[in-house]
């Protein structure tokens, strides 16, 4: 299923109502990128904010995460 890339962050809080699958995870990525973006943040502020402590996900995960977030960020320019 696709999905549109989310514009503001409540689009991207609805998305917590569909079912996970590769499509949503990507749509979410995008999503978080663009708002990033239009806030006028760097990728280096974007990947600080994931790598910060939480308990979500722990140090690995937040470091995978940053890596695919760079990739996608990197692909969009």
């Amino acid at each position: 299923m696709n999905y549109p890339i989310p514009d503001n962050p409540q689009e991207i809080i609805a998305l917590r109502q569909k079912p996970v699958d590769e499509a949503l995870v990507a749509a979410a990525i995008a999503g978080v990128i663009k708002i990033v973006r239009d806030q006028g943040q760097s990728l280096e502020e974007l990947t600080a904010q994931l790598l910060a402590e939480d308990t979500l996900l722990d140090k690995q995960q937040r470091q995978w995460l940053s890596q695919v977030v760079t990739q996608a960020w990197e692909s969009f320019s």
